[in-house]
């Protein structure tokens, strides 16, 4: 499509916003996310952010810094609270403006959301997610905390950022202090919502007293709280027409508080899921608004602010999958864009697991100064055999460096285990991974040899040889398991063989509760990856926000799954599949469906009548099931190395046949681009 047509497609998203004093380039906030970096070096985080304004994003938002001793997420955690601070950063705005582009900084105050033993809060009230309870604020150290806001803004003008972001939402403090959820104070500071809100007004105001009227002010507000005991909506509109009567410049969209039970950033979640709650609010302030929450494409985006559900789109995790997000939809490149599939995987769970953030689609994302991509000054004819993740990222990144590429798979099409996950309910953005991958193997001419199975000699005329030929699922030692009853995942997922309406899955990983997420949404009509409607339905989202929090006060009854569906693993831990934050909505949402998880059991063996166990407290059982779908594992496919080897050229092995204990498109990914970076 040619770009004065795409841009036409997407005119209003590009349009550019006049601020009064200040001019965005177009409608798209990279919003604030903790990437690790904050506590590195700052010339790290200035590549970070330098390379994405070079993608030409409107306005860019870091990670939360913190505004005093009390606020930090954890110790040594960010802040911005001395001029040494402020100096330090200079590094990152000056990289940025010279990049052409505008970013602000995140003021964050932990509260009791922190790993921090000297956490404060409004209230002595514990968070249920961490482990430390805090002390409260007297009124005259919230007249401090108050305070270190405003500082932090003035040195944060002094580093050059070109705005704030003031953190409101997410149940940080400015957010304790609003919710009776977190405020039980009786004095200025709480009681009425009128008190309870005057912290966070305060905030505001004393920051643009010292920044002056020309920096901008954004300020992330919680739109719909998902915990009981949150706002209501008549406070939530309140607060936003007092916010700008305060001096905020532009609203930004938060939604739920880290302690809610209901997914609001993973895949699961449909697209744009929470504008609806946006839109309340741009319907009572003059200032823009900006939607947030799993919009990650530019058509969706471009239709949330066709639809009039906000002014601007502020996108976080799309910018670690893709630097040149806007910059490809400016130019009618979208079929170029590598989509953020929401997985977590290498982003929040990093974060929550103490490691730098990354991407699984991207791994560059977040190492821009030790994974470089140069051109080669030696090209070499590249064998891949292999186009599942880790062959396709190699092929790419080798073929983008100069190389002449040939990638092989005996399958006819690309994407290897990905053409599996898409069709798993709940990871249906693995198409977007495939379309990219497609676009951008013939845009780099890599050729590409599929529906061939290939042997050593047609890889002898190479230089070298990339063996990325995935995995062969395990077949465990169980009596029995050649019973008809026993069907492997391959069967279930990619042959599409008849499964019974009795079903056991041996196997509680990744691959086990994929495959009883797929089982369970057949005969089905609600599932939390259908639409908005049903996505708020099935996990007690009152959209019309008559109750507190925006929470119906009992999930709705999804329709059980029509299957009996056991999941079943050795380990005595839960079953929760992969993701160290995504794991309890699949644990969730399965229960809710009436799938049983058990854990810590024996195998004893298949049986005509079902599969025969024994659970913890040592007794035996039969489950009287149509089949027994196997999932326990994988082993790496080197049918290959030998007789590549043979031929005395260098061989490179990546991805499942490298390893498949743990099958892992993260690692897998990573792995190829790492090597292309080399070769």
């Amino acid at each position: 499509m040619p770009a004065v047509m795409q841009n036409q497609a997407h005119a209003k998203l590009l349009e550019p916003l006049n601020l009064g004093f200040t001019t965005l380039k177009n409608r798209v906030i990279m919003g604030s996310m903790h990437t690790g970096l904050e506590e590195e070096p700052p010339e790290k985080l200035a590549a970070f952010f330098a390379r994405r304004a070079q993608g030409d994003v409107g306005l860019m938002i870091t990670g939360g810094f913190a505004t005093s001793e009390t606020a930090v997420l954890w110790p040594g955690a960010g802040r911005m609270t001395s001029e040494q601070d402020a100096i330090r950063h200079r590094t990152v705005t000056d990289a940025v403006h010279a990049a052409g582009g505008k970013i602000a900084i995140q003021l964050l105050h932990a509260g009791r959301q922190a790993y921090n033993v000297n956490m404060v809060s409004a209230s002595a009230k514990q968070s249920p997610i961490f482990p430390f309870t805090p002390r409260e604020l007297t009124p005259a150290e919230i007249e401090q905390e108050i305070d270190g806001f405003a500082n932090a803004a003035a040195y944060a003008k002094m580093a050059g950022y070109d705005g704030v972001e003031v953190m409101g939402s997410e149940g940080y403090l400015l957010n304790q202090f609003l919710t009776e959820r977190g405020n039980e104070r009786t004095d200025e500071w709480g009681g009425t919502f009128e008190k309870r809100m005057r912290f966070p007004l305060e905030v505001v105001r004393r920051i643009r007293a010292k920044v002056g009227a020309e920096f901008i002010i954004v300020y992330r507000m919680s739109m719909l709280d998902l915990v009981p005991d949150g706002q209501s909506l008549e406070e939530t509109l309140l607060l936003a027409r007092e916010l700008e009567k305060a001096g905020v410049t532009i609203l930004n969209t938060g939604i739920g508080w880290h302690e809610a039970k209901i997914p609001t950033i993973a895949t699961q979640v449909p697209r744009g899921a929470f504008t609806w709650a946006t839109r309340k609010i741009k319907e009572v302030v003059s200032i823009p608004v900006a939607a947030s929450n799993r919009l990650n494409m530019p058509g969706d985006a471009e239709r949330v602010l066709q639809n009039g559900d906000a002014d601007m789109i502020a996108m976080a995790r799309p910018f670690l999958a893709d630097p040149d997000w806007v910059l490809k939809t400016k130019e009618g490149r979208v079929d170029e864009i590598n989509t953020c599939i929401g997985c977590n995987q290498a982003c929040l769970d990093h974060t929550f697991g103490g490691k730098r953030c990354s991407c699984l689609v991207n791994p560059q994302a977040c190492h821009e100064t030790e994974l470089v991509f140069v051109k080669t000054t030696t090209k070499k004819k590249v064998a891949v055999v292999g186009a599942g993740p880790a062959g396709m990222s190699f092929s790419l990144t080798a073929a983008q460096r100069g190389h002449a590429v040939t990638l092989f798979d005996e399958a006819k099409e690309i994407g290897g285990q990905f053409n599996i996950a898409k069709q798993v309910p709940g990871k249906e953005e693995f198409h977007e991974t495939i379309r990219y991958f497609n676009t951008m193997l013939k845009k780099e001419g890599v050729n590409l040899q599929l529906g061939k199975r290939v042997s050593a000699d047609d890889l002898k005329d190479f230089d070298e040889v990339v063996l990325a030929t995935g995995i062969i699922p395990n077949v465990p030692s169980l009596q029995g398991v050649d019973h008809p009853k026993v069907m492997g995942y391959l069967d279930v997922l990619k042959h599409g063989k008849p499964v019974g309406q009795r079903v056991a899955i041996v196997g509680g990983g990744g691959i086990g509760v994929d495959t009883a997420e797929f089982l369970t949404h057949h005969g089905v009509e609600q599932s939390p990856s259908t639409s908005i409607e049903d996505f708020c339905e099935f996990w007690g989202i009152d959209r019309e926000q008559k109750a507190r929090g925006g929470i119906a006060g009992v999930k709705a009854n999804p329709e059980k799954a029509t299957r009996q569906i056991t999941i079943l693993q050795r380990k005595p831990k839960k079953i929760a599949g992969p993701g160290k934050t995504t794991g309890w909505i699949h644990r969730a949402a399965l229960e809710a469906k009436g799938v049983r998880l058990l854990s810590g059991v024996e195998y004893i063996g298949v049986e005509d009548a079902g599969l025969r166990i024994r659970t913890p407290d040592g007794a035996e059982h039969l489950l009287e099931v149509d089949n027994v779908i196997v999932c326990a594992g994988q082993h790496p496919n080197r049918e290959l190395e030998e007789a590549v080897l043979a031929l005395g050229k260098p061989v490179h092995i990546i991805g499942g046949a490298f390893k498949a204990a743990e099958l892992d498109a993260k690692e897998a990914i990573n792995q190829g681009a790492r090597l292309a970076a080399t070769v």
